[in-house]
């Protein structure tokens, strides 16, 4: 991976790091007043594509208009989420209500079971003793016969984490998958090489019964490719660069892939990310291939990307949770106003620590790498154990914290967001937001990284609890917007107040009191 961007760069070419780009965090940030609620604009930029079946071409086209501001050059210690670590267990009790539009009116039957899908026996043998499912989740019995039914139309999904997104979009790549033809029939494309390994591994167990082949980016095997050489694998994944090279270099040919998946596609589709190189595979491979599948796949789609994925991907059939249903009504969530960054420190050594040890496990969550570091010296110095991760850390270092914390070792761990997505530890049923958080402009309520966050509690249907510590008048907009947004009350909790804290924590079913 390079650490900058030349001008012959794709976007998950460059360092992670150099992602995080923006002012650094401090108490005089401006603070801007509530935007208009405003649901049915496009995208920035894209203010003028009317509905077609030409869309993905108009976009392309604004898209190459599109001038991005750039901004400083230094990280700030601004970690994005590690997306390498994704749970392989199902939530089977999660939205009461999905909501389905399907094209052209089609009705399609929920599956009660995966022998109604008509999936090869070698499928089912994977699914059942590789993967240990007993049947469809409540997600996957709504999507799946969407995605397998011929003439086999597009999706556009969201729904929760741990539902069974990954499990709906690698099935169908398998099944559309000719076990006798040896070439390129079905590709994933991922935001990030760590998630691609994930996705891959998955991909493997599942068809492990099928004999379908399958390669990926991340494979070192794969970096010595030139002109003379061909991947004749049947299946994909990858990440945006390292496929647009292949691509041109004619080292992949697109032109028998039949479905085309993205992977975090709300990340795929921002403008800020890799939204350009997005369309315009769309538009490479649609050019190859008028019929290909595309399914877009994400736990969060705000109004405007999710607008946006519409006219990329127009007439698709699309499934969605409702925002309101995505606040995970059986995490407890609450506000605790700090008169000061020193005050949520106490309450951490005051209120939160102490509980710990009758809690199960609890992430703390922070905005920059100082802040994971300095916070974790701080407990520690009061004789607190606990561990930290942030993007600065060696991989192995991390890796080692993480395996800890699966294993129960370490019962208390603070983060950056590079564990907000895809990180999955059951016993996990407190979270405390000690920095609320924000878009990178600073000013704007990050909604769906505060899902990701609290979502890391109350894990397949158990109880849990978010504590944010609110300082200042800006981090109380942004707690009021929150709330707003997801209509769902976030009462406050005083932050001095340890019979409260014992209080709340009782009716959230994490102590006895």
């Amino acid at each position: 991976m390079q650490a900058a961007a030349s001008p012959t760069s794709w976007a998950d070419e460059v360092d992670a790091e150099e992602k995080a780009k923006s002012p650094e965090v401090h108490k005089s940030a401006p603070v801007l007043p509530p935007q208009a609620d405003d649901d049915d604009a496009p995208p920035p930029g894209f203010e003028n594509v009317k509905p077609s079946q030409d869309n993905a071409d108009a976009a392309a086209e604004l898209l190459a208009n599109v001038k991005v501001t750039e901004e400083n050059t230094t990280t700030n210690g601004v970690d994005d989420p590690d997306l390498s670590i994704k749970q392989d267990r199902l939530v089977d009790d999660g939205p009461g209500e999905i909501k389905t539009v399907t094209a052209d009116n089609t009705i399609y039957s929920s599956a009660r079971s995966f022998e109604e899908l008509g999936l090869s026996q070698e499928l089912l043998q994977g699914l059942y003793t590789e993967m240990k499912f007993e049947r469809p989740s409540k997600v996957q019995a709504q999507t799946l016969p969407m995605i397998l039914t011929p003439p086999y139309k597009s999706l556009i999904a969201q729904a929760h984490n741990g539902s069974g997104k990954t499990t709906c979009f690698t099935l169908a790549m398998l099944s559309r998958v000719d076990p006798r033809l040896n070439a390129p029939q079905a590709l994933c494309v991922c935001p990030t090489r760590e998630l691609v390994v994930q996705n891959l591994m998955v991909l493997e167990r599942m068809g492990k019964y099928t004999g379908i082949t399958s390669t990926s980016t991340a494979d070192t095997a794969q970096s010595t490719l030139t002109r003379r050489t061909r991947i004749d694998d049947q299946v994909i994944v990858g990440t945006h660069g390292k496929l647009r090279d292949w691509m041109s270099k004619r080292v992949l040919n697109t032109r028998g892939i039949k479905i085309l998946v993205f992977d975090e596609a709300d990340e795929m589709l921002k403008q800020d990310a890799f939204a350009d190189d997005t369309v315009r595979m769309i538009k490479t491979l649609r050019h190859a291939n008028p019929d290909i599948q595309i399914l877009l796949f994400s736990a969060t789609f705000n109004e405007r990307v999710k607008k946006f994925a519409t006219k990329v991907v127009p007439n698709a059939n699309q499934v969605f949770v409702p925002k309101e249903d995505l606040s995970l009504d059986v995490i407890k969530q609450y506000r605790v106003y700090c008169p000061s960054q020193e005050a949520k420190v106490q309450v951490l050594k005051d209120m939160i620590f102490p509980q710990c040890e009758k809690l199960g496990q609890t992430i703390i969550f922070v905005r920059t790498r100082e802040t994971a570091r300095g916070l974790h010296r701080a407990m520690e110095g009061e004789g607190h154990k606990c561990t930290s991760i942030e993007g600065g850390m060696e991989k192995g270092a991390r890796d080692s914290v993480v395996r800890e914390f699966r294993e129960g070792t370490t019962k208390i761990l603070i983060s950056t967001d590079v564990l907000s997505r895809g990180f999955d530890v059951t016993q996990v049923t407190l979270v405390i937001n000690f920095d609320v958080p924000v878009e990178r402009n600073l000013r704007e309520p990050a909604f769906e990284t505060y899902l990701h966050r609290i979502g890391r509690s109350g894990r397949f249907g158990r109880k849990g609890a978010a504590f944010n510590l609110v300082t200042g008048d800006a981090e109380k907009r942004v707690m009021d917007e929150i709330e707003a947004y997801f209509r769902h009350d976030i009462p406050e909790v005083p932050y001095d107040d340890e019979d409260k804290f014992l209080d709340v924590l009782k009716k959230a079913g994490l102590t006895d009191g």
